[in-house]
């Protein structure tokens, strides 16, 4: 079992749900990330989603590719971040994905990537722009290695496309509230929850849901009909204060106090 198995297995005995931030690796630089890591590890996150910046964002937000604009601006390069990884994996429990562009995989090649990720200790990845008609030779590597491959279902899949989606991914269902781009929104649509229920009767994976989530409202729609909650430009947005002048300090407790809010509807 992976280590994201692990947890949902725990969480499933628990009867309960994952809260899963997102962070950009470099954003403002690696030494950010790290204290954000071990922050939101301390406040008791479940699992963190790493973004690893690449210059042509895959249905990300303004919030989100701004944070990818500063991290590459700032030098943020591929084997720096797995060496950031490398050093404080170790020192936190909860789980680390990547969520990483293909191209960036198939240039490193995808035994290599596989091979760094592991050593860094990175547990899965998501790549949202490796369709999954090509994906079936990346996740049998995935496979092989323990490694989660993580991929995404959005509103616009056919059911019979979402099926084949979830026979080739494993660790959990990335499942996409709404069609459009990443960012904070103040409702959800009305037939996300109907969908979760369908495709919970299609696979006995996880399903998490991310995009627009931003609050404990949405937290008390969604923890019925999915098994996490994916958090990402609300908690970037944060971020982005220390880019402007803020200290680590206030950023650090202003990301604390916000997750901790989340984790506080996600656990009671």
């Amino acid at each position: 079992m992976s280590a994201i198995d692990e947890l949902f297995k725990k969480l499933k005995a628990e009867n309960k749900k994952a809260f899963m931030p997102f962070i950009t690796a470099g954003d403002p630089d690696l030494e950010t990330t790290t204290a954000l890591l071990k922050t939101l590890d301390a406040a008791g996150c479940h699992l963190v989603e790493l973004g690893i910046p690449y210059s042509d964002p895959i249905a990300d937000g303004p919030v989100i590719q701004a944070s990818y604009t500063r991290a590459l601006n700032n030098g943020s390069k591929l084997a720096d971040i797995f060496e950031m990884a490398k050093q404080v994996t170790p020192e936190i429990s909860m789980p680390v994905v990547s969520m990483v562009s293909y191209a960036i995989i198939y240039r490193l090649g995808l035994d290599e990537y596989l091979d760094q990720a592991i050593a860094a200790g990175i547990a899965g990845a998501i790549v949202p722009d490796m369709p999954v008609d090509e994906s079936a030779e990346f996740a049998a590597k995935c496979r092989e290695r323990d490694f989660s491959l993580i991929q995404l279902i959005t509103p616009t899949t056919s059911k019979e496309r979402a099926v084949e989606i979830a026979r080739l991914t494993t660790g959990f269902i990335y499942y996409v509230s709404i069609t459009g781009i990443t960012g904070e929104r103040t409702e959800l649509p009305p037939e996300l929850t109907d969908n979760l229920r369908w495709l919970k009767t299609q696979t006995d994976l996880p399903i998490c849901v991310g995009f627009g989530i931003s609050s404990p409202e949405h937290v008390e729609v969604l923890k019925p009909v999915c098994d996490g909650m994916i958090v990402g430009s609300a908690i970037v947005r944060r971020i982005a204060a220390k880019s402007e002048g803020a200290s680590i300090e206030s950023v650090l407790a202003d990301v604390d106090g916000f997750a901790k809010t989340m984790l506080g509807a996600v656990n009671e």
